[in-house]
């Protein structure tokens, strides 16, 4: 049997949260893919939404590796299928973020993708790296200076995002080529995650728990804790070896805050309706 680029190990979990009813996030969690989407449109709409994203993207798991080709493929058919899908009048649609187990030269990389403010992040070494950026109003305003972070957590348009899959959206992903490292821990996680848990708590509970699935449970309950106001999804995947670490080091390549109410990811036209 051929080696896997990078052996992985793997756990994940959700829970619609402590103020919802339905749970319209969506994860994968079967190699060589590690993904999160949040969906968006109200209840069906955005539970079908994340939900075709994912099936379409299963449909790869088994493969010894995905490329960036493949994955831009995927998720062109991806986003055809949630924009046929609606429901009383609203537009469907979803975050995606996550990472591929990915070859390049015999080496193995995480090839990370991002569509909208659900988040990975990679923790190594005993740091908590974010690798997607966020396609978010706060986010912008952030990058132009605009907002800090401590008031970015606090402003009521941290939900408010720029980029969706569907939705009327029509935001490309962006994609990065990580290299990849025996102990590399990388954690795709919705906005119920990153919004609610700090992120030194975040990492204390990666840093604590040893096992892969043990650790997502731990963060879907850690974001409970802190309130719980959004869908919750925590996957959380280990990289036990990685193919080219014999040759050594190698560099990376180019891929071409808290209030009491309930909070919701909307597409940024959709801000201030109910989305």
């Amino acid at each position: 049997m051929r080696r896997a680029v990078i052996e992985v190990r793997a756990g994940a979990a959700t829970h619609p949260g402590l103020r919802r009813r339905v749970n319209e996030d969506s994860h994968l969690a079967a190699y060589p893919l590690f993904l999160v989407a949040d969906g968006m449109g109200g209840h069906d709409a955005g539970a079908a939404a994340s939900a075709a994203v994912v099936e379409e993207f299963a449909l790869l798991a088994g493969a010894d590796s995905m490329g960036l080709e493949g994955m831009r493929a995927a998720l062109a058919r991806a986003r055809a299928t949630v924009e046929r899908i609606g429901h009383s009048g609203r537009a469907a649609g979803t975050t995606l973020t996550g990472v591929a187990v990915t070859d390049v030269g015999g080496y193995g990389y995480w090839l990370a993708v991002n569509v909208g403010d659900s988040r990975t992040y990679r923790f190594a070494d005993g740091l908590l790296e974010q690798i997607s950026v966020d396609h978010s109003v706060v986010q912008e305003l952030i990058d132009e200076g605009v907002l800090d972070a401590a008031a970015a957590g606090r402003d009521t348009r941290r939900n408010e995002i720029t980029r969706a899959i569907g939705a009327g959206g029509g935001g490309e992903a962006d994609f990065w080529l990580v290299p990849a490292e025996p102990g590399d821990r990388m954690l795709i996680c919705s906005d119920g995650l990153s919004g609610e848990v700090p992120a030194e708590r975040i990492a204390q509970v990666l840093r604590e728990v040893d096992d892969p699935q043990d650790a997502a449970t731990r963060l879907v309950h850690e974001a409970m804790l802190h309130g719980g106001r959004d869908n919750i999804t925590a996957v959380v995947v280990d990289a036990l070896s990685v193919a080219g670490q014999e040759d050594g080091p190698y560099e990376t390549a180019p891929a071409g805050a808290s209030s009491d109410v309930e909070i919701d990811t909307v597409p940024r036209h959709a801000a201030g309706g109910d989305a």
